[in-house]
């Protein structure tokens, strides 16, 4: 991935802080806490409000940053301004005005708008705050655990995703599909196939995403999309299943299979026109 000049100023990185903190607990089963961990996005405060928080950790001791973890700082710096000049781009042409989401880089735990966020989680993004957060030792279990070789533009692509998340909220997509969830109205598998339509479509956001950037910056170098298919294939539903617990059971699905979460990316990115992305009418039409 090629970098761009571009850096925002809408990223706080709080590692190295010293922060200790609660950590989330209540008796979540592995498969769970497995789930969480290698899914990629989605509102997380119903799992954190579910389980009580445990005792306050030890604040850990300040340190400085080594050179490698301040590269990856001033590349999500990058990442970021350019969904922010992307995302501004395809709001005006849509009449719309884009408000920049936030990026906080932590280690362990810190504090989120949707309550206490740990490394455990995997990157989320919290529509309360608007702010999407990372600790990048989840791409280290990506590449380890779930086979997808990590690059930069594996990277950018669950940066991409987060923020496709916040496309939503800013749509009002996430509050229609929250009123789904807490209302007492659908089965469960039923709402499950919403929660699968919201990340499909973030997923096509991601897409959207790399083939605007691509035709303003030429980001894009050899291998640069094959790496986020293959990311996007490891986090599918099936693929954790088999790993985690060894069968797939589809009803549970909820972010989608990983021919499902490569498909509606490279729709996304074929097509570069927001308008393709309605995962909704296409998935709960079935």
């Amino acid at each position: 991935m090629k970098w761009t000049d571009d850096r925002s100023g809408n990223v706080e990185d709080r590692r190295g802080s010293g922060s200790g903190g609660a950590i989330v607990g209540g008796g979540l089963g592995t498969l769970i806490i497995a789930a969480i961990v290698f899914f990629l996005g989605g509102d997380p405060s119903s799992i954190l409000s579910s389980g009580s928080m445990g005792s306050g950790g030890a604040a850990t001791e300040q340190r400085q940053l080594n050179e490698n973890e301040l590269k990856i700082r001033e590349f999500v710096e990058m990442v970021t301004a350019e969904n922010e000049e992307t995302w501004t781009k395809v709001f005006a042409e849509n009449g719309l005005k884009y408000q920049p989401a936030r990026v906080v880089l932590f280690e362990n735990t810190t504090q989120s708008g949707c309550g206490t966020a740990q490394s455990a989680m995997g990157p989320f993004y919290c529509p309360a705050d608007q702010t999407v957060y990372m600790d990048m030792s989840f791409f280290k279990e990506l590449e380890q655990r779930f086979g997808a070789k990590v690059t930069e533009f594996s990277i950018a692509y669950v940066m991409a995703h987060e923020m496709g998340h916040h496309v939503q909220n800013l749509l009002g997509t996430l509050g229609e599909t929250d009123k789904v969830r807490t209302s007492g109205n659908y089965s469960e598998a039923q709402v499950n196939k919403v929660s699968v339509a919201t990340e499909l479509q973030a997923d096509f956001y991601a897409g959207l995403w790399a083939k605007q950037t691509d035709n303003r910056e030429r980001i894009l170098e050899p291998g640069d999309i094959q790496s986020a298919i293959d990311a996007a294939e490891a986090v599918g539903d099936d693929n954790i299943q088999k790993r985690s617990q060894g069968y797939v059971n589809q009803e549970s699905f909820t972010h989608g299979s990983s021919a499902q979460r490569k498909e509606w990316f490279m729709k996304g990115y074929n097509t570069g026109d927001i308008r393709q992305g309605n995962t909704f009418n296409q998935l709960l039409s079935n």
